[in-house]
């Protein structure tokens, strides 16, 4: 039986179609590297400002080569406003602490032959929806294995083929606490899957990179989904990219509340583009996304949703930045693919950040409002509050 993502936990309890939850390791962005050394492993792939451990641990297995072996510890405390409706006994709380990553990445990088194994618990804390702690998120969506597959790469590294639990290409957020310039992962993000079931190509050409992937979409296992994406580094200050995918048939799920069927039987499409200057980083990316009307699987009316996130960072010194995350998202139809149908929202997010080696601790100030909202779907309780705000702070180690 496939267990069900926290988005099903939610909408179940909720009765909305608002959280989806994707793992990326290697989206179709092109996200500035973050400022490591030269053996400082690529994956799991991070943004802005947070570095991986340039000095990973690597030992030598014999055949299989060098195997390097890191991960990622790390812990929350959170405070909010408008706590609830609670979704399992120890789920959104006024105030709680928790773990957000207890991982390891054990992964092969050269050869013919290599690997990924992503292995452990985590969170998913996502702005404007219920915080479900690290061992109910990890059992109800991806397991203790939430991403692992087997790479060939052959020839000169060019093109290679990837198989098993998949990064989506979707997105300018990664999956993982860790990995992104703030704690929580926004509203855009949240339209999004987040690993995938299936196949991916890759092939690069100088400043260009593309993928395409055969998939599951929402983590269904009906694989009747396709993703493609084109990514330009333009030079070293100024990257775009574009994502494209959606459903090729119909995923008719009805007894499982897991599966988001507004978005899985739906396209969706990104613009991403990301500039540096001196100390700044500045990454706009817009998101559209239709799904069809389709009443023979419970979708009586077709419905649409379009947004925009600017995502920043200010690089104080070499120890000390302030991203912050700019976002709006609003919905059309008669389907819900927010707070109701036809709701909006906008929230803004702040991340003051400091990291000494592999050590790092953060604070992060946020707050989201809902716009024509329906009763019911939105915070608090009785789900008829209509703003939330979030104090959070996050340390651990990225070894």
């Amino acid at each position: 039986m496939k267990k069900p993502t926290i988005s099903g936990v939610v909408c179940a309890v909720l009765g909305a179609g608002s959280m989806t939850l994707r793992a990326d390791d290697q989206p179709a962005t092109v996200a500035p590297a973050a400022p490591a050394g030269p053996t400082a492993m690529s994956t799991p792939s991070m943004t802005f400002p947070l570095a991986a451990n340039p000095n990973p641990l690597s030992l030598d297995a014999g055949p299989l080569g060098k195997v390097y072996i890191t991960g990622a510890l790390t812990g929350l405390g959170l405070t909010q406003n408008n706590a609830g409706p609670p979704i399992c006994n120890s789920c959104d709380k006024s105030s709680l602490v928790d773990m957000s990553n207890g991982q390891i990445f054990i992964q092969k990088t050269t050869g013919l032959v290599q690997f990924f194994l992503q292995g452990g618990g985590y969170s998913f804390p996502t702005i404007g929806q219920p915080y479900v702690r690290s061992g109910d998120a990890t059992n109800d969506t991806f397991g203790i294995f939430p991403v692992g597959y087997l790479k060939l790469a052959p020839g000169n590294g060019s093109f290679s083929i990837e198989a098993g639990k998949l990064p989506t290409l979707f997105g300018a957020e990664y999956s993982f606490t860790f990995q992104n310039p703030n704690i929580q992962r926004g509203l855009l993000w949240n339209q999004e899957n987040i690993v995938t079931r299936g196949l991916q190509a890759n092939y690069a050409a100088g400043p260009l990179a593309f993928s395409l992937s055969w998939n599951d979409g929402y983590y269904t296992k009906r694989y009747n989904w396709v993703t493609g994406s084109a990514a330009w580094t333009i030079n070293s200050a100024n990257t775009v990219s574009f994502v494209a995918g959606g459903n090729t048939g119909t995923t008719s799920i009805k007894d499982d509340s897991s599966v988001p069927l507004a978005q899985d039987n739906g396209s969706m499409y990104n613009l991403i583009s990301t500039h540096t200057a001196g100390a700044w980083t500045i990454g706009p990316y817009l998101q559209y996304q239709n799904t069809p009307s389709n009443e023979s699987i419970g979708i009586a009316s077709s419905a649409h949703a379009w947004g925009g996130a600017l995502l920043v960072n200010y690089a104080v010194n070499s120890r000390f930045s302030v991203p912050a995350r700019l976002e709006y998202l609003g919905t059309g139809g008669g389907t819900n693919l927010l707070y109701g149908a036809g709701s909006k929202a906008w929230s803004v997010t702040m991340t003051p950040t400091y990291q000494e080696k592999i050590f790092f601790a953060r604070l992060e100030l946020s707050y989201v409002a809902a716009q024509s909202s329906t009763a019911g779907f939105v915070f608090g309780e009785t789900g008829t509050n209509t703003s939330q705000a979030r104090a959070m702070i996050e340390t651990g180690i990225i070894f």
